[in-house]
């Protein structure tokens, strides 16, 4: 039998019971046996989740900031490197004209 909202059962008494009545007594019944501790387990693994996902993108912030010092010493390294190209180029094509005139 499909459960819809619309459904309804009837209880030991004999009155009718609709389905949401049925779950939410469930639920009443399931935490009336249970102990606090699964709340607290509960509790502690999220606890537990945070301070990874806290360590977690810690670690990640800190690699990006390595990664981004990393690439700024080699864009220096490359313009100082292209300034070098770029003077040798000037110096070639001033003895080249040299050469032909």
């Amino acid at each position: 039998m499909a459960v819809t909202g619309d459904e309804s059962e009837t209880g030991a008494a004999g009155e009718l019971i609709g389905v949401s009545s049925i779950l939410r007594l469930a639920v009443a019944q399931s935490s009336a046996h249970s102990p606090h501790k699964p709340f607290e387990d509960v509790s502690q693994k999220r606890e537990q989740r945070l301070m990874k996902n806290r360590e977690a993108a810690r670690e990640c912030r800190r690699k990006k900031k390595e990664y981004v010092k990393c690439l700024e010493n080699r864009v220096a390294v490359l313009e100082n490197q292209n300034k070098t190209l770029i003077e040798e180029l000037r110096a070639m094509k001033d003895i080249y004209q040299h050469k032909v005139e």
